[in-house]
Protein backbone atom coordinates (compact mmCIF):
# COMPACT_ATOMS: atom_id res chain seq x y z
CA UNK A 1 0.00 0.00 0.00
CA UNK A 2 1.44 3.39 -1.15
CA UNK A 3 2.57 6.19 1.45
CA UNK A 4 0.89 9.15 1.45
CA UNK A 5 0.32 10.81 4.97
CA UNK A 6 3.35 10.94 7.29
CA UNK A 7 3.71 11.95 11.04
CA UNK A 8 6.88 13.22 11.83
CA UNK A 9 8.03 13.08 15.88
CA UNK A 10 10.27 15.99 16.43
CA UNK A 11 11.84 18.04 13.55
CA UNK A 12 15.17 19.17 15.37
CA UNK A 13 17.65 17.37 12.80
CA UNK A 14 16.64 15.00 10.44
CA UNK A 15 12.94 15.50 10.98
CA UNK A 16 13.24 19.28 9.76
CA UNK A 17 15.32 17.44 6.73
CA UNK A 18 13.02 14.65 6.41
CA UNK A 19 9.65 16.92 6.44
CA UNK A 20 11.37 19.48 3.78
CA UNK A 21 12.04 16.60 1.26
CA UNK A 22 9.08 14.52 1.79
CA UNK A 23 6.84 17.79 1.44
CA UNK A 24 8.54 18.50 -1.73
CA UNK A 25 8.16 15.01 -3.16
CA UNK A 26 3.63 15.76 -2.35
CA UNK A 27 3.52 13.64 0.75
CA UNK A 28 1.07 15.06 3.51
CA UNK A 29 3.09 15.60 6.00
CA UNK A 30 2.27 16.41 9.52
CA UNK A 31 4.65 17.40 12.75
CA UNK A 32 4.37 17.33 16.28
CA UNK A 33 6.90 19.46 17.69
CA UNK A 34 7.46 20.62 21.46
CA UNK A 35 9.99 23.51 20.31
CA UNK A 36 7.75 27.28 20.15
CA UNK A 37 10.21 28.82 17.54
CA UNK A 38 11.04 25.55 15.92
CA UNK A 39 7.17 25.60 14.99
CA UNK A 40 7.43 29.04 14.25
CA UNK A 41 10.70 28.20 11.99
CA UNK A 42 8.56 25.10 10.28
CA UNK A 43 5.20 27.41 9.75
CA UNK A 44 7.15 29.71 7.90
CA UNK A 45 9.01 27.29 5.54
CA UNK A 46 7.13 24.08 5.52
CA UNK A 47 4.39 23.11 3.37
CA UNK A 48 2.89 21.46 6.41
CA UNK A 49 0.77 20.75 9.56
CA UNK A 50 2.68 21.61 12.22
CA UNK A 51 1.25 21.14 15.83
CA UNK A 52 2.44 22.51 18.96
CA UNK A 53 2.64 20.20 21.57
CA UNK A 54 4.06 17.23 23.30
CA UNK A 55 4.80 13.86 21.62
CA UNK A 56 3.70 11.60 25.13
CA UNK A 57 0.15 13.77 25.48
CA UNK A 58 -2.76 11.99 23.56
CA UNK A 59 -4.11 15.49 22.82
CA UNK A 60 -0.89 16.23 20.48
CA UNK A 61 -1.79 12.68 18.64
CA UNK A 62 -5.36 13.17 18.47
CA UNK A 63 -4.70 16.47 16.59
CA UNK A 64 -2.74 15.00 14.20
CA UNK A 65 -5.51 12.31 13.22
CA UNK A 66 -3.65 9.15 13.75
CA UNK A 67 -6.21 7.23 11.63
CA UNK A 68 -5.16 9.21 8.77
CA UNK A 69 -1.39 8.33 9.34
CA UNK A 70 0.23 6.05 7.26
CA UNK A 71 3.70 6.38 8.95
CA UNK A 72 5.04 7.58 11.74
CA UNK A 73 8.74 8.93 11.98
CA UNK A 74 9.64 9.26 15.56
CA UNK A 75 13.18 11.74 15.83
CA UNK A 76 12.98 13.62 18.17
CA UNK A 77 16.43 13.80 20.69
CA UNK A 78 15.14 10.86 23.07
CA UNK A 79 15.97 7.51 22.46
CA UNK A 80 12.98 6.44 24.93
CA UNK A 81 10.44 8.62 23.63
CA UNK A 82 10.83 7.93 19.89
CA UNK A 83 10.13 4.14 21.51
CA UNK A 84 7.69 4.51 23.60
CA UNK A 85 6.05 6.55 20.40
CA UNK A 86 5.89 3.64 17.99
CA UNK A 87 4.26 1.76 20.63
CA UNK A 88 1.82 4.46 20.69
CA UNK A 89 1.16 4.37 17.26
CA UNK A 90 0.72 0.82 16.91
CA UNK A 91 -1.91 1.01 19.55
CA UNK A 92 -3.66 3.57 17.39
CA UNK A 93 -3.45 1.69 14.18
CA UNK A 94 -0.78 3.62 12.27
CA UNK A 95 0.57 0.84 9.86
CA UNK A 96 4.19 2.14 9.30
CA UNK A 97 6.48 2.77 12.09
CA UNK A 98 10.24 4.16 11.72
CA UNK A 99 12.04 5.43 15.03
CA UNK A 100 15.60 7.23 15.08
CA UNK A 101 17.45 5.77 17.86
CA UNK A 102 21.39 6.56 18.88
CA UNK A 103 21.79 2.90 20.88
CA UNK A 104 22.63 -0.26 18.71
CA UNK A 105 21.27 -2.14 21.82
CA UNK A 106 17.10 -0.91 21.43
CA UNK A 107 15.49 -3.28 19.10
CA UNK A 108 18.98 -5.08 18.18
CA UNK A 109 18.29 -9.12 17.35
CA UNK A 110 18.92 -11.30 20.57
CA UNK A 111 18.22 -8.47 23.08
CA UNK A 112 15.41 -8.33 25.59
CA UNK A 113 13.28 -6.94 23.32
CA UNK A 114 13.53 -6.47 19.76
CA UNK A 115 12.21 -4.92 16.75
CA UNK A 116 9.24 -7.41 16.38
CA UNK A 117 8.48 -7.06 20.40
CA UNK A 118 8.59 -3.27 19.59
CA UNK A 119 5.99 -3.66 17.00
CA UNK A 120 8.60 -1.27 14.63
CA UNK A 121 8.98 -1.49 10.69
CA UNK A 122 13.00 -0.11 10.84
CA UNK A 123 15.39 1.38 13.30
CA UNK A 124 17.37 4.28 12.52
CA UNK A 125 20.73 4.39 13.81
CA UNK A 126 22.20 7.56 12.27
CA UNK A 127 25.64 7.41 13.55
CA UNK A 128 26.04 3.99 12.61
CA UNK A 129 24.72 4.77 8.92
CA UNK A 130 27.42 7.53 8.79
CA UNK A 131 29.93 5.09 9.87
CA UNK A 132 29.22 2.45 7.99
CA UNK A 133 29.47 4.94 5.13
CA UNK A 134 32.79 5.94 6.10
CA UNK A 135 34.04 2.17 6.08
CA UNK A 136 32.73 1.63 2.48
CA UNK A 137 33.84 4.87 1.33
CA UNK A 138 37.48 3.49 2.72
CA UNK A 139 37.51 0.28 1.14
CA UNK A 140 36.45 1.84 -2.02
CA UNK A 141 40.03 3.60 -1.91
CA UNK A 142 40.10 4.81 -5.24
CA UNK A 143 37.75 7.38 -6.39
CA UNK A 144 36.00 9.84 -3.66
CA UNK A 145 32.76 7.66 -4.53
CA UNK A 146 31.52 4.09 -6.17
CA UNK A 147 28.16 3.43 -5.78
CA UNK A 148 26.87 -0.60 -7.11
CA UNK A 149 23.59 -0.71 -8.82
CA UNK A 150 21.48 -2.68 -10.98
CA UNK A 151 22.22 -5.93 -8.80
CA UNK A 152 26.14 -5.04 -9.17
CA UNK A 153 26.59 -4.84 -12.72
CA UNK A 154 26.66 -1.18 -13.34
CA UNK A 155 28.50 1.22 -11.46
CA UNK A 156 28.85 5.47 -10.46
CA UNK A 157 32.15 6.55 -9.75
CA UNK A 158 32.73 9.85 -8.16
CA UNK A 159 36.01 11.89 -9.19
CA UNK A 160 37.30 15.02 -8.74
CA UNK A 161 38.64 16.53 -12.22
CA UNK A 162 42.50 17.73 -11.16
CA UNK A 163 44.88 19.50 -13.79
CA UNK A 164 46.19 16.83 -15.50
CA UNK A 165 42.88 14.97 -16.27
CA UNK A 166 42.78 14.03 -20.04
CA UNK A 167 38.98 15.11 -19.82
CA UNK A 168 39.67 18.62 -18.82
CA UNK A 169 38.18 21.55 -20.80
CA UNK A 170 36.47 18.87 -22.98
CA UNK A 171 32.50 18.91 -23.89
CA UNK A 172 31.03 15.92 -22.83
CA UNK A 173 29.87 15.05 -26.50
CA UNK A 174 33.55 15.35 -27.39
CA UNK A 175 34.58 13.12 -24.43
CA UNK A 176 32.27 10.67 -26.15
CA UNK A 177 34.01 11.18 -29.46
CA UNK A 178 37.08 10.83 -28.81
CA UNK A 179 36.85 7.49 -26.04
CA UNK A 180 34.04 5.78 -27.93
CA UNK A 181 35.81 2.83 -27.30
CA UNK A 182 34.77 2.86 -23.48
CA UNK A 183 30.82 2.71 -22.42
CA UNK A 184 30.00 5.36 -20.61
CA UNK A 185 28.38 8.45 -19.55
CA UNK A 186 28.93 11.75 -17.27
CA UNK A 187 25.43 11.58 -15.48
CA UNK A 188 25.96 14.39 -12.85
CA UNK A 189 28.34 17.28 -12.36
CA UNK A 190 29.23 19.24 -8.95
CA UNK A 191 30.80 22.86 -9.70
CA UNK A 192 31.42 25.14 -7.20
CA UNK A 193 27.83 24.92 -4.95
CA UNK A 194 25.61 23.77 -7.99
CA UNK A 195 24.60 20.30 -8.86
CA UNK A 196 23.77 20.28 -12.00
CA UNK A 197 22.55 16.95 -14.88
CA UNK A 198 24.31 18.00 -18.10
CA UNK A 199 23.98 18.27 -21.70
CA UNK A 200 26.57 17.05 -24.20
CA UNK A 201 27.54 20.87 -24.79
CA UNK A 202 28.20 21.15 -21.11
CA UNK A 203 32.49 21.83 -20.42
CA UNK A 204 34.74 20.15 -17.74
CA UNK A 205 36.68 22.51 -15.98
CA UNK A 206 38.91 21.97 -13.15
CA UNK A 207 38.37 20.64 -9.68
CA UNK A 208 34.52 19.37 -10.84
CA UNK A 209 33.11 16.60 -9.24
CA UNK A 210 31.68 14.97 -11.79
CA UNK A 211 30.03 11.07 -11.79
CA UNK A 212 30.42 8.43 -14.84
CA UNK A 213 28.39 5.68 -15.20
CA UNK A 214 29.24 2.47 -16.36
CA UNK A 215 29.55 -1.48 -16.35
CA UNK A 216 31.60 -3.07 -13.96
CA UNK A 217 33.19 -4.84 -15.92
CA UNK A 218 34.39 -1.23 -17.78
CA UNK A 219 35.27 0.59 -14.52
CA UNK A 220 38.45 -0.13 -13.95
CA UNK A 221 39.72 0.81 -17.83
CA UNK A 222 37.43 4.48 -16.79
CA UNK A 223 39.84 4.53 -13.80
CA UNK A 224 43.13 3.92 -15.76
CA UNK A 225 42.08 6.61 -18.48
CA UNK A 226 40.80 9.44 -15.63
CA UNK A 227 44.22 8.93 -13.83
CA UNK A 228 43.22 6.89 -11.03
CA UNK A 229 45.27 4.02 -9.88
CA UNK A 230 43.63 1.19 -7.61
CA UNK A 231 45.12 0.46 -4.65
CA UNK A 232 44.44 -0.71 -0.83
CA UNK A 233 43.88 1.22 1.91
CA UNK A 234 46.35 -0.09 4.66
CA UNK A 235 46.66 2.98 7.19
CA UNK A 236 43.84 5.46 8.50
CA UNK A 237 44.03 8.04 11.06
CA UNK A 238 40.43 9.03 12.94
CA UNK A 239 40.30 12.87 14.35
CA UNK A 240 38.21 12.23 17.49
CA UNK A 241 36.97 8.85 19.36
CA UNK A 242 33.17 9.97 19.80
CA UNK A 243 30.52 7.73 18.98
CA UNK A 244 31.09 7.59 15.40
CA UNK A 245 35.08 7.62 15.41
CA UNK A 246 35.43 4.58 17.69
CA UNK A 247 32.48 2.41 15.73
CA UNK A 248 34.69 3.25 12.35
CA UNK A 249 37.79 2.30 14.78
CA UNK A 250 35.94 -1.05 15.88
CA UNK A 251 34.86 -1.86 11.94
CA UNK A 252 38.28 -1.39 10.67
CA UNK A 253 40.91 -2.16 12.98
CA UNK A 254 41.05 -6.07 12.18
CA UNK A 255 41.66 -5.23 8.30
CA UNK A 256 43.44 -1.62 8.55
CA UNK A 257 46.17 0.03 10.72
CA UNK A 258 44.26 2.39 12.51
CA UNK A 259 45.52 5.55 14.53
CA UNK A 260 43.06 7.41 16.06
CA UNK A 261 43.63 10.92 17.74
CA UNK A 262 41.57 11.61 20.92
CA UNK A 263 41.58 15.61 22.48
CA UNK A 264 39.86 14.16 26.32
CA UNK A 265 42.54 12.64 28.36
CA UNK A 266 40.16 10.21 29.64
CA UNK A 267 38.18 9.17 26.71
CA UNK A 268 41.48 8.52 25.47
CA UNK A 269 42.39 6.23 28.04
CA UNK A 270 39.08 4.49 27.62
CA UNK A 271 39.21 4.31 23.66
CA UNK A 272 42.91 2.72 24.09
CA UNK A 273 41.55 -0.07 26.52
CA UNK A 274 38.57 -0.82 24.83
CA UNK A 275 40.05 -0.78 20.87
CA UNK A 276 43.05 -3.51 21.08
CA UNK A 277 44.26 -3.06 17.63
CA UNK A 278 43.55 0.94 17.39
CA UNK A 279 46.77 3.08 17.78
CA UNK A 280 45.30 5.61 20.58
CA UNK A 281 46.72 9.04 20.60
CA UNK A 282 46.30 12.03 22.96
CA UNK A 283 46.33 15.46 21.12
CA UNK A 284 45.32 18.21 19.29
CA UNK A 285 44.19 16.99 15.62
CA UNK A 286 44.16 20.84 14.31
CA UNK A 287 48.32 21.17 15.16
CA UNK A 288 50.10 20.09 12.16
CA UNK A 289 53.20 19.05 14.60
CA UNK A 290 50.81 16.73 16.33
CA UNK A 291 49.45 15.39 13.24
CA UNK A 292 53.12 15.40 11.61
CA UNK A 293 54.38 12.98 15.29
CA UNK A 294 51.44 10.71 14.69
CA UNK A 295 51.87 9.97 11.14
CA UNK A 296 50.10 11.96 9.50
CA UNK A 297 52.50 11.41 6.23
CA UNK A 298 52.19 7.72 6.48
CA UNK A 299 48.51 7.22 5.87
CA UNK A 300 46.10 6.69 3.28
CA UNK A 301 42.85 8.57 4.30
CA UNK A 302 42.31 11.02 7.23
CA UNK A 303 39.07 11.14 8.62
CA UNK A 304 37.57 13.82 11.13
CA UNK A 305 34.46 12.86 13.24
CA UNK A 306 34.36 15.45 16.10
CA UNK A 307 31.16 17.31 17.01
CA UNK A 308 32.51 20.32 16.01
CA UNK A 309 32.20 21.07 11.93
CA UNK A 310 34.96 23.20 11.68
CA UNK A 311 37.81 21.41 13.86
CA UNK A 312 36.35 18.85 11.28
CA UNK A 313 37.40 20.68 7.96
CA UNK A 314 40.23 22.26 9.02
CA UNK A 315 41.93 19.35 10.18
CA UNK A 316 41.03 17.81 7.12
CA UNK A 317 42.55 20.37 4.93
CA UNK A 318 45.89 20.19 7.23
CA UNK A 319 45.98 16.81 6.52
CA UNK A 320 45.30 16.64 3.35
CA UNK A 321 48.23 19.48 2.66
CA UNK A 322 50.73 17.69 4.61
CA UNK A 323 50.08 14.62 2.96
CA UNK A 324 50.07 15.70 -0.62
CA UNK A 325 53.54 17.93 0.03
CA UNK A 326 55.13 15.05 0.63
CA UNK A 327 53.74 13.06 -2.25
CA UNK A 328 56.93 13.21 -4.52
CA UNK A 329 55.79 10.91 -7.07
CA UNK A 330 53.05 12.26 -9.54
CA UNK A 331 51.09 9.24 -10.29
CA UNK A 332 51.38 8.19 -6.43
CA UNK A 333 47.47 8.26 -4.58
CA UNK A 334 46.43 11.78 -2.90
CA UNK A 335 45.57 11.37 0.53
CA UNK A 336 41.58 11.29 1.38
CA UNK A 337 40.08 13.32 3.47
CA UNK A 338 36.58 12.12 4.93
CA UNK A 339 34.91 14.78 7.78
CA UNK A 340 31.94 14.49 9.31
CA UNK A 341 29.99 17.75 9.69
CA UNK A 342 26.75 18.40 11.06
CA UNK A 343 25.61 21.61 9.07
CA UNK A 344 24.03 20.99 6.35
CA UNK A 345 25.12 24.59 4.46
CA UNK A 346 28.86 23.41 5.25
CA UNK A 347 28.38 20.56 3.51
CA UNK A 348 28.49 21.78 -0.25
CA UNK A 349 31.41 24.36 1.20
CA UNK A 350 33.35 21.64 2.26
CA UNK A 351 33.65 20.43 -0.80
CA UNK A 352 34.45 23.32 -3.34
CA UNK A 353 37.67 23.98 -0.50
CA UNK A 354 39.33 21.13 -0.86
CA UNK A 355 37.96 17.82 1.04
CA UNK A 356 37.29 14.90 -0.95
CA UNK A 357 34.06 14.19 1.08
CA UNK A 358 31.86 15.55 3.89
CA UNK A 359 28.87 13.24 5.17
CA UNK A 360 26.35 14.30 7.80
CA UNK A 361 24.91 11.67 10.03
CA UNK A 362 21.19 13.34 9.72
CA UNK A 363 21.18 13.00 6.16
CA UNK A 364 22.33 9.25 6.39
CA UNK A 365 19.20 8.68 8.29
CA UNK A 366 16.99 10.54 6.36
CA UNK A 367 18.49 8.58 3.31
CA UNK A 368 17.59 5.25 4.81
CA UNK A 369 14.48 6.21 5.66
CA UNK A 370 13.36 8.13 2.20
CA UNK A 371 14.75 4.70 0.60
CA UNK A 372 12.27 2.65 3.39
CA UNK A 373 9.36 4.96 1.90
CA UNK A 374 10.05 4.22 -1.29
CA UNK A 375 10.49 0.92 -1.35
CA UNK A 376 7.74 -0.14 -3.69
CA UNK A 377 8.50 2.52 -6.02
CA UNK A 378 11.54 2.11 -6.91
CA UNK A 379 13.79 -0.96 -7.10
CA UNK A 380 17.01 1.25 -5.67
CA UNK A 381 17.92 4.26 -4.83
CA UNK A 382 21.07 6.16 -3.43
CA UNK A 383 22.84 9.44 -2.75
CA UNK A 384 25.66 10.67 -4.28
CA UNK A 385 28.20 12.08 -2.14
CA UNK A 386 29.12 15.86 -2.73
CA UNK A 387 26.42 16.71 -4.72
CA UNK A 388 22.58 17.03 -4.43
CA UNK A 389 21.65 14.34 -6.99
CA UNK A 390 20.13 10.62 -6.66
CA UNK A 391 21.07 7.36 -8.93
CA UNK A 392 18.12 5.32 -9.27
CA UNK A 393 16.74 2.13 -10.74
CA UNK A 394 12.47 2.16 -11.98
CA UNK A 395 10.67 0.31 -13.89
CA UNK A 396 8.97 2.04 -16.89
CA UNK A 397 5.45 1.30 -16.65
CA UNK A 398 3.02 0.38 -19.49
CA UNK A 399 2.69 3.23 -21.92
CA UNK A 400 4.47 5.84 -19.20
CA UNK A 401 5.88 9.02 -20.82
CA UNK A 402 9.49 7.43 -21.11
CA UNK A 403 8.24 4.39 -23.46
CA UNK A 404 6.69 6.49 -26.38
CA UNK A 405 9.75 8.74 -27.88
CA UNK A 406 13.41 7.88 -28.48
CA UNK A 407 15.47 9.50 -25.94
CA UNK A 408 16.46 12.56 -28.25
CA UNK A 409 12.89 13.45 -28.96
CA UNK A 410 12.28 13.67 -24.71
CA UNK A 411 14.97 16.01 -24.38
CA UNK A 412 13.21 18.71 -23.46
CA UNK A 413 10.94 17.14 -20.92
CA UNK A 414 14.03 15.20 -19.52
CA UNK A 415 16.07 18.37 -19.53
CA UNK A 416 13.67 20.69 -17.49
CA UNK A 417 13.42 17.95 -14.81
CA UNK A 418 17.15 17.44 -13.89
CA UNK A 419 16.91 14.14 -15.37
CA UNK A 420 19.17 11.69 -17.13
CA UNK A 421 18.58 8.30 -18.77
CA UNK A 422 21.65 6.39 -17.85
CA UNK A 423 21.09 3.05 -19.12
CA UNK A 424 18.88 0.12 -19.84
CA UNK A 425 18.55 -3.51 -18.95
CA UNK A 426 17.65 -5.39 -22.14
CA UNK A 427 17.56 -8.89 -22.88
CA UNK A 428 19.49 -9.27 -19.33
CA UNK A 429 22.23 -7.05 -20.48
CA UNK A 430 22.89 -3.54 -19.50
CA UNK A 431 23.37 -1.08 -21.93
CA UNK A 432 24.40 3.10 -21.57
CA UNK A 433 21.75 4.90 -23.31
CA UNK A 434 22.37 7.09 -26.35
CA UNK A 435 19.87 9.41 -28.27
CA UNK A 436 18.54 6.92 -30.42
CA UNK A 437 17.59 4.63 -27.06
CA UNK A 438 14.04 4.04 -26.72
CA UNK A 439 13.01 2.63 -22.96
CA UNK A 440 10.48 -0.63 -23.33
CA UNK A 441 7.20 -1.21 -21.21
CA UNK A 442 8.68 -3.19 -18.41
CA UNK A 443 11.99 -2.41 -19.15
CA UNK A 444 15.02 -1.90 -15.52
CA UNK A 445 16.41 1.58 -15.87
CA UNK A 446 18.92 3.51 -14.49
CA UNK A 447 17.96 7.12 -13.41
CA UNK A 448 20.34 10.14 -12.44
CA UNK A 449 18.94 12.85 -11.12
CA UNK A 450 19.09 16.11 -8.84
CA UNK A 451 17.57 15.20 -5.58
CA UNK A 452 14.97 17.81 -5.44
CA UNK A 453 13.26 16.37 -9.00
CA UNK A 454 12.91 12.80 -7.38
CA UNK A 455 8.75 12.98 -7.49
CA UNK A 456 8.97 13.59 -11.30
CA UNK A 457 10.64 9.92 -11.98
CA UNK A 458 7.87 8.37 -10.90
CA UNK A 459 5.54 10.80 -13.07
CA UNK A 460 7.65 10.06 -15.77
CA UNK A 461 8.09 6.01 -15.68
CA UNK A 462 4.58 5.63 -14.62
Amino acid sequence: MKVENVLILGIGGIGYHLAKRLTHEGYLVTIIEASESLVRYANESLDAKVILGNVMNFSSWKQAQPEKIDLMIACTDDDAVNTIAGLIANRLGVRLKIVRTRSLDIGADGNLLDINDLNIDLMVHPEELVAQEMVQLIQRAAANDVIDIGDGQMKVMGIRVQDDSPLLHKQLIEISQIYNEFLFRIVAIGRGITTFIPGGNVEILPFDQIFILASSEEMPKLMKLVGIQEHTVQNVMILGGGMIGRRVAELLEKTVQIKLIESDTKRAEELASDLKSTNVLYGDGTDANVLALAGVLDIDTFIATTGDNETNIISCLLAKHLINRQNRDPLGSRGKTIALVNKEDYLVLASTIGLDIALNAKISAANAILKFIRRNELLAVAHLHGVDAEVIEIVAGHDSAITRKPLHKLRSLLDNDGIIIGAVLRDNEWHIAAGDTQVRNGERVIVVCTSLNLKQIGKIFQ
